[in-house]
């Protein structure tokens, strides 16, 4: 249980409505900050302005899972309201504060170190990530069907990374009969895609296995496919990035060739905000709840 803690949830889209409700059942004290045309009704739940918070007592601040933007801002679906996420506003909170967020970017790992919080950023934890890996090969299927003239079934499609999303991605399609080759760099990955029965290559080799795919899955946030290894591909590829933004393909130049490339960061709130938002949830609770009895602990 959470009785006694504070917590200020701030921003956000469908998935934060898992979150309420989960720390509700858990008797927490919820502040909500950017909710005020949310039409559920969250019993004992008190809806705010940003400037109305007393975050003297806030004893977690949870951000939206795209953490702020560049300049602080802080996205909501459910108001019109502009909120900035700031150095002076985390000062007020107690020492032992702790924001969450799903990933994080320069702005906001400034903020959180120059005021000395501590920051968890739940999209890097392995857990969160394999369950949001699921739904997300699920929209990256929904993507395929919708933006191809052929079954995936017999499809070639070439899968880059295996890691924790690229690894879901990669058995799923093979699983619908797709003819899949991934691709990586470090040899266990190699090894593991060889025993997965899938075809393995090393990625300074990418521009040759292009050459013959009707879809190309990417999943690293780096540049990887490049005008290069686009200028390899059949005309009728198309390139699904997963990776954050911007991801990690020369969208400029595939627009250039005419080869369609779509950036599609964060499925699992587009295809399934209810399932992701209980992921967050899930994972979040373990956290507070582990937070609230290290305290107790302490001020024995």
């Amino acid at each position: 249980m959470l009785t006694g803690m504070h917590v200020a949830i701030i921003g956000g889209d469908a998935r934060q409505l898992e979150v309420i409700r989960k720390l509700m059942e858990l008797d927490a004290r919820l502040s909500l900050v950017g909710f005020d045309q949310l039409d559920h009704g969250f019993a004992g739940v008190t809806k705010m302005k940003i400037h109305e918070v007393d975050f003297h007592e806030v004893d977690a601040i949870i951000l939206p899972v795209h953490g702020t933007s560049m300049d602080g801002e802080i996205q909501t679906v459910f108001s019109n309201e502009k909120m900035t996420f700031t150095e002076e506003l985390l000062r007020q909170t107690p020492m032992h504060c702790t924001v969450y967020s799903g990933i994080t970017n320069d702005y906001l790992d400034r903020v959180v170190k120059s005021v000395g919080r501590k920051h968890v950023q739940l999209f890097e934890r392995d857990d969160v990530a394999i369950y949001n890996s699921i739904p997300t090969a699920e929209g990256t299927i929904m993507m395929v069907i919708q933006h191809t003239d052929v079954t995936i079934h017999g499809s070639r499609v070439a899968v880059l990374g295996l890691g924790r999303v690229g690894m879901t991605v990669a058995r799923t399609f093979a699983a619908l009969g797709a003819k899949v080759k991934v691709g990586a760099r470090r040899s266990e990955h190699l090894a593991r895609i060889a025993e997965m029965a899938l075809e393995p290559f090393h990625l300074n080799d990418l521009e040759q296995h292009v050459k013959d795919i009707d879809v190309c899955i990417n999943t690293i946030p780096h540049p990887i496919v490049t005008a290069s290894v686009i200028a390899k591909m059949p005309a009728h590829t198309l390139i699904i990035d997963l990776a954050s933004k911007p991801g990690g393909t020369d969208f400029r130049y595939a627009e250039k060739r005419g080869i369609q490339a779509l950036l599609a960061p964060g499925l699992p709130g587009i295809v399934a905000p209810k399932t992701a938002g209980q992921i967050v949830a899930n994972v979040l609770a373990q956290l507070l709840s582990a937070d609230l009895k290290k305290r107790k602990e302490n001020k024995k």
